[in-house]
């Protein structure tokens, strides 16, 4: 066995900035949608990581951070997309919580339904929004556990100021996963 290990690596994978245009100033719900679920698939054709994407926004539109799942390419189990996305956030702003005072309130949008512990992230990540592509349904019919998930979790969230919200591109996103699916991705949290 390999000796102490004492820093673990988080990034995005090198192909993010021919993706993502970081001067861009979104505006609509349909466009940070559509940025996650570009995110989830080109993570998927460049056979780099699991199906899922995840971007974090100022309220106003701009762009903080982007996330792809990274769980296999890193060897670390809690690298959703999501976690990526609020780590690279919150390293951007200087701040463990995109709620620190001065900030402008922060969301966050994401190709699929965050499981448990991606919702749990929410609630200390300071963000004040939830936007989901595809449903949890949709994920567990590729057989990914996506743990204890209920309405009364998003209710909890909500009675804390976070919005959970299903939002655009469902279908988009969907056919994200069946596209995992077709190319025999791993499934790796059973």
């Amino acid at each position: 066995m390999p000796g102490p290990v004492r820093e673990a690596l988080v990034d995005c994978p090198d192909w993010i900035d021919a993706v993502v245009d970081w001067d861009r100033h979104y505006t609509a719900d349909e466009q940070k949608m559509r940025l996650a679920v570009d995110l989830a698939r080109e993570n998927v054709e460049r056979q780099a990581g699991g199906p899922f994407g995840a971007a974090v926004f100022e309220r106003g539109g701009r762009l903080v951070s982007v996330g792809v799942n990274s769980v296999v390419r890193l060897a670390n189990s809690t690298l959703h997309a999501e976690m990526v996305a609020f780590m690279l956030a919150q390293r951007r702003v200087g701040s463990f919580s995109l709620a620190a005072p001065g900030l402008p309130e922060h969301e966050i949008f994401t190709s699929c339904e965050p499981c448990a512990m991606c919702l749990g992230a929410s609630l200390w990540s300071g963000v004040t929004r939830v936007v989901f592509g595809a449903t949890g349904d949709d994920v567990r019919e590729l057989g990914f556990d996506e743990g204890p998930v209920f309405a009364e979790s998003h209710a909890y969230l909500r009675e804390r100021g976070i919005r959970v919200e299903r939002g655009p591109l469902r279908e988009a996103a969907r056919a994200v996963l069946v596209r995992y699916r077709d190319l025999e991705g791993p499934v790796y949290n059973r």
